[in-house]
This record gives structure tokens, C-alpha cells and sequence, in this order.
């Protein structure tokens, strides 16, 4: 199973910051690999995409023990799966004349939900196979069992392949499932296991390691400017901000007087930070935020706690983005009730859990999720069960939103062009990100594409080295390679993006939507840390990548639910698209100032991220080039649509009928 990484960028040292591992998605009518039955021999069904694309001839050393231990998941199709792809479209499409009529969760279970009969079927054949069944739920049956009976239940021998030098079994064909169940199936998970490393761990590790922003800073966009330092752009940069707060981020992205009253705004991470409580609330204390009241905040958390030491998952290094998220949403949106729903690791299994307990109970209208892997790791097996609790979400009026990645196309880091997942899915909102500029009085300035390069400041201080630098980071975004673009895309998004990569016909292209995202025009966030004396304390920090434009994002659409008469938006992507070219959007590009005016800013930086006894460094960051992707006039694959403007959220407010 694929682990997943949080998306947090640019605290330590203004580098992008991944503080854990990898992800995944993908969708049925929307346009998407098929991952269900398909032909398979006789008197039996294929699940397509079962065997990893890595698993090829060249890399293969043989059969697979038939005495190695396999663990799986095998997820129900349940009683319509085309229903529920069609059902969920229609209740999120303006167009339809189902529109926001949505299900319960009762309702949607009686209605889509496997029946007794298909799981007592799935259960009998997987034991006839030899298999033991350790777990069964409403989503899914859970085996163990040896190789030979995975080979007589799903009719693939698994072969032991090399992949990045490390030796995983996967099948060596497509997994079969007898036809008697093959409505019941959607798809087997775990049949390989790259990387699949189990423990458990019934405490989590302390506060995670301290990190430090250096001054000088700017109290807004461009308030200090130091003239004694090189010019670059025709002008002196001034200094970095030293984070936006809430006032600062409502302004730039029209709050007005709406706060997310009544609406409920879940966020899933792996782990959970044991002082969390304690930071959000003298986060709130020092930088103006609502203080929280009693019940506004609260989480979910599973019995124990898998795969969390440093060469996994890392589980300290989830906290920050906990309360990231946390900070960022009760920032935008002060009265909305946040849910924190963690996941037992940053596996997919457990991510997938996290999501089932918010779907199966309808505990939230909106959820953040700062977590992604690159496409090359997705499989259409695990994109399958993803897509079905998106679905599902659509249908009771829920809406997903994925960090949209913080590496540009991914191609500098992992040698190909390529979009994030599960941000990918076109059943999932894809947020991208912006540098922005907030002026004094809280006044929007502009916003670029977020893609930023560095300079030093070389040893006599006259110059700009290399300058404009090299790439540290960038909002993800391009061309999928899996997905087909979905409807609420045609005639909005350029044939350019949808077709490009040699694509025979047209793709899904993300982002959707943009906020704030850059770290040198971050977030300003509260948290308890380990420093280096060993002390742990309270502290706050500068911090950006889509791990904060999902969160501002989703605090933003609970503004609009409210404005909206609490009416949940739901599965947002075609009323976002429906909105495309309209006074709801900032249209934000690469040159907002003018095409040939660049724009960069100043930062200083503790060498060891903590304090000045290292010394510091001073660097130029410019903004607006994002890797080979642009922020262009109209849809672009680095901001989507654009970014919130003024009249987004009351774009929301019902209109009287004549």
C-alpha cells in the first residue's frame, strides 16, 4: 500500500517541506480508468489495473513463495456503483434538476450500499479460497491468508519485482474474481506490497523539531524595504512578511461579515499532535482570531496508531500540519465547527478510513486534506476505492479538497512531468496556489502563480547570485495522464492543457481553484516544539505550500455554505466552473504588475532554522514561474479558475425568483 505526504512548504529555511510520505484517487462517469469487472476467462471477472504498471518482465525475479503472508483489502461495489456515479453528478451539477437534493447518509447507504447477500457471497468465496477473513465492514472485506491462496481466489500467481532497487511481490496478472460476485466487487487492494511495512505504536513521539523565521519582515506587502541591499527588478524587493494572519486572508479573499457559522469543516491528517488544543487556542489569543468555543473544535481518533516511526511516516512530522490546517480554516471561517478526523498512518488504508468515518456519518459538509503522491504511484485498484467515498460524499452533499502538490510538474524532483493525486481525481477539488500580496489596511494587491525562485546574496553583498536562482518550489498542476477530463471542464479549460503531453484526447487538468500558497507570502502559525536545548515550547513561524490553500480554501467555502443559507455545496467542481469568467474570481497571473515587471521579495534565514548562532542567510525570492506551468489569462494549470475575489462568497447568497 502506498503511504501518502503532507503537503506542508517552505517553513525550514524557505525550502518546500514534505513532513511525511506519499497518496492516490481516481473516478467512474466523470472520466477515469476503470477499475471494476471486466473481462476476465471463463466464468470469471477482471479487476482492471490490479497488476502495478512496475511489475513488468524485466523486473521480474520469479514466483512469489506460495508460503508469504498476503494482507488485503477487498472493497464492495455495492448495489448500483453506476447509480451512485450518476446520482453524485447530478446532485452536484447547477445544470441538473437534481441539484442539491441530496441523500442522507441512512439513505445513501440503503440506496448504493452493498446488501447483505453480496457481502455473505464475497465472504464465502474468499474463504473457500483459503483466505482468512479478519475484518469485514460496509465498504470492504480484510484477508490474510498465503500466496497460494491469493493465487486460487483472485486467479494471478504473485512474482517477486525489483522496483527503486527494493524487492516487493505483486501479481503477475490482472486479479480475477469469480462472475457470482464480480457486481459485488470493486476492486482487491494489497495484492502487492510497495512498501507495506506494519507495526504498531500505542504512543505517538513528542512535539516535532523547532524551526525559527529570521527578521527583518514586512508588517504587510512591501512595508520594509531595505535600499542598502541590491536592486533586482528595476527596484529594492522589500522584506518577506512575517506571516498573514486571519484579518489579513479574509480581507484579500472577500469574507465580508460571513464567519462559517452553522457549517462543519473536517480535515484528515495521519496522527494527531497531543498539544493541539492548547496551540489552537493561544494561537487565537495572540493574533486576533475568535476564540474558540466550547465543542467548536474537536477530533476523531482511531484505537491505535500504525507505521509511525521516522523511516515510515513520521509521525511527529504530521503535528504541524494538523494545526496548520486547524489555524488556517478557524482563521478564515471563525464560527465554523472544526472536526479533525486522523488517520491511524499515512497509509492509504488509513487515510481511506479516516474519510469512510466522516461519509458513513455524515459528520462534516466540507473536508480539507493536505496530503498527495505523484500520479506515477497511483493505482487504478486504490483510485477506485478512493473515487467511491468521493462519490458517495457527493451524494449526502459533502465536497473534498486536495493540496494540489508543492513541486511544480514534478519533473525536477521525480523526473517526469506529472500531476498530484488524489488532487488528480475529477471527483476531488484541486487547490493550486498563489504568492499574495496584502498592502496596507488589509487591501488586496494582486496575486501571482505560486513558483519561486532563489538568490543569494553573494559574499560582498553587491549582487544577486545566479540570479533570478533556481527553483525551490511551486503549485502543482498540468495534464493528468489517467483521468479524462470531466464534463464541468469542456469548454472552459484550453484544448493546449487538456491535449498536451500527447494526449489523444482531452484530460483532466488541475488545478480547479488557487489561494495563497507561496511561503515568502505564507501563513503565520502557532505551535509547540522541540528545541534544540530539549525544551518544548510554544512558538510561531511562517509557513506556506497548498497545505495552506486547501485549508483557506475550504474556510472560504464554509463562508459560502453560510451565505448560501447553509445549504451545502457539496461536491463544489461544477459550480466552480459554472462561476469561471465572472466578478467571483481574481484572474491571477504570472505578471500582474505588467508582463515585463518581475516581482520578488527579501528573505533572512536562520542557517540551522532555530537561532542566529549559525548564522543567517539573505536571499531574493522571485515570484510568478512556476517549473514549465503559468498563471495566464483565464484557466491556467498553475491557479485554475483563479483565486476568491470580493464577490465570491456572496456569489453563494440565493437570488430571489421572478
Amino acid at each position: 500500500m502506498r503511504s501518502r505526504r503532507s503537503r506542508r512548504s517552505g517553513a525550514r529555511a524557505g525550502l518546500s517541506l514534505a513532513a511525511a510520505l506519499p497518496l492516490v484517487a481516481g473516478a467512474l462517469a466523470l472520466g477515469a480508468p476503470a477499475a471494476g469487472a471486466a473481462d476476465g476467462p471463463q466464468g470469471r471477472q477482471a479487476l482492471a489495473g490490479t497488476r502495478p504498471e512496475w511489475a513488468t518482465a524485466r523486473a521480474d525475479r520469479g514466483a512469489t513463495p506460495e508460503s508469504r503472508t498476503v494482507t488485503a483489502r477487498v472493497y464492495l461495489a455495492g448495489r448500483d456503483a453506476r447509480g451512485l456515479a450518476a446520482y453524485a453528478r447530478a446532485v452536484s451539477d447547477p445544470k441538473s434538476p437534481s441539484y442539491g437534493r441530496y441523500l442522507t447518509a441512512q439513505e445513501t447507504q440503503n440506496r448504493f450500499g452493498p446488501t447483505g447477500g453480496q457481502i455473505a457471497g464475497v465472504t464465502g468465496w474468499l474463504k473457500s479460497a483459503g483466505l482468512k477473513v479478519t475484518g469485514t465492514n460496509r465498504h470492504y472485506v480484510s484477508v490474510a491468508g498465503d500466496a497460494a491462496a491469493v493465487r486460487k481466489a483472485f486467479g494471478t500467481r504473485l512474482h517477486d519485482y525489483v522496483k527503486d532497487g527494493r524487492t516487493y511481490h505483486a501479481p503477475s496478472s490482472t486479479a480475477t474474481v469469480p462472475a457470482s460476485v464480480g457486481d459485488a466487487v470493486l476492486t482487491v487492494v494489497g495484492l502487492d506490497d510497495a512498501p507495506r511495512r506494519a507495526h504498531r505504536d500505542d504512543e505517538l513521539p513528542g512535539p516535532s523539531a523547532a524551526f525559527v523565521n529570521s527578521g527583518p519582515f514586512s508588517t504587510y506587502y512591501g512595508s520594509n524595504v531595505d535600499k542598502s541591499l541590491p536592486a533586482a527588478y528595476g527596484g529594492h524587493a522589500p522584506y518577506a512578511v512575517k506571516g498573514y494572519t486571519g484579518k489579513q486572508l479574509r480581507a484579500a479573499y472577500g469574507a465580508r461579515n460571513f464567519t462559517g457559522k452553522g457549517v462543519t469543516v473536517a480535515i484528515t491528517d495521519a496522527y494527531a499532535s497531543p498539544t493541539i488544543v492548547k496551540d489552537i487556542e493561544q494561537y487565537a489569543r495572540r493574533n486576533g482570531d475568535r476564540p474558540y468555543r466550547k465543542g467548536q473544535f474537536s477530533q476523531v481518533l482511531p484505537g491505535t496508531w500504525t507505521h509511525a516511526s521516522p523511516d515510515e511516516c513520521d509521525a511527529a512530522g504530521w503535528y504541524g500540519e494538523e494545526t496548520l490546517d486547524v489555524e488556517a480554516v478557524h482563521a478564515v471561517a471563525p464560527e465554523a465547527n472544526i472536526l479533525y478526523v486522523a488517520g491511524a498512518s499515512c497509509q492509504d488504508d488509513d487515510l481511506i478510513d479516516s474519510l469512510h468515518k466522516i461519509v458513513d456519518n455524515r459528520l462534516a459538509d466540507i473536508v480539507s486534506n493536505s496530503w498527495s503522491d505523484v500520479e506515477s504511484h497511483e493505482t487504478p485498484d486504490v483510485a477506485a476505492a478512493y473515487d467511491q467515498v468521493f462519490q458517495t460524499g457527493a451524494v449526502e452533499g459533502i465536497g473534498f479538497y486536495f493540496s494540489s502538490g508543492d513541486d511544480g510538474d514534478n519533473a525536477h524532483k521525480h523526473g517526469r512531468k506529472q500531476v498530484d493525486t488524489p488532487a488528480n481525481s475529477p471527483w476531488a477539488t484541486s487547490v493550486g496556489g498563489t504568492s499574495l500580496a496584502v498592502g496596507k489596511g488589509d487591501r488586496y494587491l494582486w496575486e501571482t502563480g505560486w513558483g519561486t525562485h532563489r538568490a543569494d546574496l553573494s559574499k560582498d553583498g553587491h549582487a544577486w547570485e545566479g540570479f533570478p536562482g533556481d527553483f525551490t518550489g511551486g503549485a502543482g498542476g498540468g495534464t493528468s495522464k489517467l483521468f479524462e477530463q470531466p464534463f464541468y471542464q469542456r469548454g472552459v479549460v484550453p484544448d493546449a492543457l487538456a491535449e498536451a503531453d500527447g494526449a489523444t484526447k482531452p484530460m483532466r487538468v488541475g488545478p480547479d481553484i488557487a489561494a495563497v500558497a507561496d511561503s515568502t507570502t505564507g501563513f503565520l502559525v502557532g505551535q509547540t516544539q522541540t528545541f534544540p536545548d530539549t525544551s518544548v515550547k510554544y512558538a510561531e513561524y511562517r509557513i506556506g505550500g497548498t497545505s495552506l490553500a486547501a485549508p483557506v480554501i475550504a474556510g472560504v467555502q464554509a463562508l459560502a455554505q453560510q451565505a448560501r443559507h447553509g445549504v451545502p455545496i457539496g461536491f463544489a467542481n461544477p459550480a466552480l466552473y459554472d462561476r469561471y469568467g465572472t466578478a467571483a474570481y481574481h484572474d491571477v497571473t504570472d505578471h500582474p504588475l505588467g508582463k515585463n515587471q518581475g516581482i520578488g521579495n527579501v528573505r533572512v534565514d536562520f542557517v540551522n532554522g532555530v537561532d542566529a548562532k549559525g548564522g543567517t542567510t539573505v536571499s531574493l525570492r522571485s515570484m510568478g514561474s512556476d517549473s514549465s506551468l503559468s498563471a495566464t489569462v483565464g484557466y491556467d494549470d498553475v491557479t485554475g479558475v483563479g483565486s476568491p475575489a470580493d464577490g465570491y462568497v456572496t456569489s453563494y447568497v440565493p437570488r430571489p425568483r421572478h
